[in-house]
């Protein structure tokens, strides 16, 4: 036993001051054994301290700092870890053959945890290495599959105090960490290389200014040549390989140019060194590797940092998770759920995985997913997912998919790989970098050419230059990233967006057509008109308190919170209404002709009421004994957003257009309020007659297609634009170009100037581009530009594109995470 261990043990003279041998906290009172010097909090503490002493680890105890809670095994039998779909997510193969994982492992936070984790080679056969971040809790850990199973190495893990959940994303992060790794070393190469051809460079000029004897100078001539030959074969072989790629293809690609500019360097240079006359090149070819590198990796990260705009799960799914295992619960980060869990989600929460409700009874907001508008119940046994949200109570959870394997992965899935649809200013933008290229090859070689017969000195390094200034980098980032930026920014503000196509029809005026319920109105039956008493409402709720009438719903979020009085009796009228007895009343509740039966007196406001009412909303009567005494209106309420967002749209030039299943009367009424014009109120239309209407449109020009998706999911599919709105989720992103999580209208404002923004800011990007290409390329022509400015000057170009398309004004930016996301649905 260390010393600090005895020290714990001695320091325990009583009860109250005894400490754990292995974790330093304090022994609850019954655990205390007198006849002991080793005093343990837990049977957890016990079992590591006996691991630990077993195998020779008491250095542990060493360290100053120490756990900061007690071990508390969780009891698992990790088995999951076995199982072939686990390997194959989340185990990788070493060159060596061994099995090799990466586990968040809980409980880590300081050195000890580090020394203890690291350690696990020496607790458990077959274990190779155990390597810990203590700052991401991030264990890399590589073992022979053939001695040992992975369920062996977590239960160590486990009960030493690191309970382990397997991480999520190691494939993105393997990738992205290997890709940088290996730039890093050519940039580092390259840079190596570049300074000592330098160093003999300076020997060169300072030979030339003070007199070098010949033997020196081609010396010196062939060390250059010697180191600057590796520089070609490894860091600068990307350019070649690129190059080659795009003879290979018949299409034009950037690196072609500068792969002709760095081979004629290098060729020239050669010639130069066996003949020993003229200059050499390699201190500015080994420079412009190493610059051009340093360049296509800052390029790189900032495509990265553009394409993590998009990642769209990540901006709806929660990123921890509380799993319950042996009735104790603990928080783990999402990308740790496994199937089998149990996971506890509370009211006001998102649900982090697909899975059955094991325990408890609530509502679900599933409005993102499903587009219903309305709670839905569930209780044991019924389907959660992903993304919804939990209203009313605590509910225990069953995984049976998590993360990518979810439900709302796999429909956002769609999404991101549809963004990958080109639009068709990027494919411009792409014809137009090709034809670029060939440009400036033909201004090239046009240029060594002119200026060889004029004897320049500087020919071949004017037309290196020229080569590598107007690369179209820049030209061909210009739009794909502005693109990208926005569709992730869209995401972020609940807008889906499909492909870039979509945001350059939207950028220009057209036809926007819009289905009338759930996407004009809400979608749901709500009181907009009462005449009547206040007393009489308490009544009326009691009455319909247990009913699932959509009426009586629309009474309920009408009039939340009232108090109401016991109800002694009541039936319910099929097709008629409810009569019950309240306060020894006799109260009848429903259409006018089923109150009428047993009415005796009518007020004459009443009457006047009657005949004020709207025609295209469902009237309820309300009687007591026999004498009406109110009456209510009830029907699918136009959004509140609804008319300042198309006034918003037709003053940008939209033709608005209402396109309704519903009667003829129903949507004049509704355009006479939204000022639609006679014709452009369209009732009684088929899902028949809305794909004609749009195809008839289309002729016209760019038509937009907004519905719900599944009784409009013809004419979306037909549209130059299709939007899906809050109904039928699954159908619109099949379907749709666009889905907007959002209710209301005026995510379709912010959806058009959003997509004209985007356009502004990839034609300031082409324009800057091809500005910079002429200027460069003039500049260099007249000799202007050395090969190393243009080496400097070109990465500059495309940063500049990078920067603009992230920094330019497209979406608004709005707080990202799942948070977010229910708010806009709620």
């Amino acid at each position: 036993m260390s010393t600090e261990a005895l020290r714990f043990a001695a320091a325990a003279p009583t009860a109250t001051d005894t400490a754990c041998t292995h974790c330093g906290l304090a022994v609850p009172e019954g655990l205390v054994d007198a006849q002991s010097d080793r005093q343990f909090c837990c049977t957890g503490c016990h079992t590591a301290f006996t691991i630990l002493h077993e195998h020779g680890l008491d250095s542990y105890y060493g360290f100053a700092e120490r756990r900061e809670a007690p071990v508390r095994a969780s009891g698992r039998s990790y088995e999951e870890f076995d199982h072939p779909a686990f390997a194959q997510l989340y185990v990788t193969t070493t060159a060596e053959g061994l099995a090799r994982t990466e586990l968040y492992l809980e409980g880590v936070h300081c050195a000890s945890c580090v020394w203890l984790v690291e350690r696990i080679p020496l607790l458990q056969s077959g274990v190779v290495r155990a390597e810990l971040d203590v700052r991401r809790s991030l264990a890399v850990v590589e073992w022979d599959a053939s001695v040992v199973p992975l369920s062996t190495v977590a239960r160590s893990l486990d009960l030493l105090g690191y309970p382990p959940h397997p991480f999520r994303g190691v494939a993105r992060d393997d990738m992205r960490r290997r890709e940088d790794r290996a730039m890093l070393v050519r940039i580092g190469m390259a840079g190596a290389i570049a300074i000592n051809v330098m160093l003999a460079a300076l020997a060169l000029y300072a030979g030339e200014v003070n007199g070098m004897e010949s033997r020196f100078t081609t010396f010196f001539r062939w060390v250059s040549f010697a180191i600057t030959v590796p520089a070609f074969i490894w860091p600068g072989r990307v350019f070649f390989t690129g190059a080659w790629a795009s003879l290979r293809t018949k299409s034009l690609h950037m690196d072609l140019p500068i792969a002709i500019a760095l081979a004629a360097g290098l060729v020239r240079g050669s010639i130069n060194t066996f003949t020993g006359e003229g200059p050499i090149y390699f201190d500015g070819l080994a420079i412009l590797i190493f610059a051009l590198l340093v360049g296509r990796f800052l390029q790189q990260r900032g495509q990265r940092m553009a394409a993590d705009a998009a990642e769209l799960l990540h901006a709806i799914a929660p990123s921890t998770a509380r799993i319950v295992e042996q009735d104790i619960i603990r928080e783990v980060p999402a990308e740790a759920l496994l199937p089998g869990m149990v996971l506890d989600v509370r009211a006001g929460e998102t649900f982090a995985a697909d899975g059955l409700v094991q325990a408890g009874a609530s509502s679900v907001n599933a409005a993102l997913l499903t587009g219903e508008s309305r709670p839905t119940s569930v209780v044991v046994g019924m389907p959660v997912f992903a993304g919804t949200l939990n209203i009313e109570a605590p509910l225990r959870i069953l995984v049976e998919q998590a993360g990518e394997t979810s439900r709302i992965a796999k429909l956002l899935r769609q999404v991101e790989d549809s963004a990958k649809r080109r639009a068709p200013i990027v494919q411009m933008a792409n014809r137009l970098a090709g034809i670029f290229t060939a440009v400036v090859l033909v201004a090239a070689l046009a240029t060594f050419v002119i200026k060889t017969q004029l004897n320049a000195p500087a020919a071949l390094d004017d037309a290196i230059a020229l080569l590598i200034v107007t690369c179209p980098c820049a030209l061909a980032l210009a739009t794909p990233l502005a693109i990208t930026v926005a569709v992730g920014r869209a995401a972020g503000n609940g807008m889906l967006i499909k492909g870039g196509d979509a945001l350059e029809l939207l950028a220009t005026p057209g036809t926007l057509v819009l289905d009338k319920t759930g996407t004009i109105t809400e979608g749901r039956t709500a009181l907009t008109s009462w005449v009547g008493p206040e007393w009489v409402k308490p009544l009326v709720l009691a009455l319909e308190e247990g009913s699932s009438h959509p009426l009586a719903d629309g009474f309920r979020r009408a009039w939340p919170g009232l108090d109401t009085p016991p109800v002694e009796r009541s039936q319910h009228v099929v097709g008629g209404g409810l009569e019950g007895v309240i306060n020894g009343q006799i109260i009848r509740v429903g259409s006018p002709r089923f109150v009428a039966q047993t009415l005796t007196e009518t007020p004459d406001h009443l009457l006047a009421a009657i005949t004020a009412l709207d025609p295209t909303h469902t009237p309820v009567h309300i009687a007591i004994d026999g004498v009406l005494v109110a009456l209510a209106g009830l029907g699918d309420q136009i959004r509140e957003d609804a008319l300042a967002s198309l006034q918003q749209l037709r003053a940008r030039g939209w033709r608005t257009v209402m396109l309704s299943g519903d009667a003829t009367d129903v949507v004049a009424s509704v355009g006479r309020v939204l000022q639609f014009d006679a014709q452009d109120a369209i009732g009684v239309a088929s899902p028949e007659d809305k794909l004609a209407f749009i195809e008839r449109c289309k002729k016209a020009g760019t038509v937009v297609m907004v519905g719900d998706g599944v009784n409009d999911a013809a004419a979306i599919a037909a549209a130059s634009v299709g939007i899906g709105v809050h109904g039928g989720a699954e159908a619109c992103l099949a379907t749709a170009d666009i889905y907007l999580t959002r209710p209301g209208l005026s995510a379709l404002v912010e959806l058009t100037e959003g997509a004209r923004r985007t356009m502004r800011v990839i034609r300031r990007n082409i324009a800057f581009s091809i500005g910079y290409n002429l200027i460069g390329a003039g500049m260099a022509m007249v000799g202007l530009l050395t090969p190393l400015i243009a080496a400097v000057l070109m990465p500059t170009s495309s940063i500049t594109v990078v920067l603009g398309s992230w920094y330019g004004h497209t979406f608004a930016r709005r707080p990202r995470g799942a948070a977010a996301i229910s708010e806009n649905v709620a």
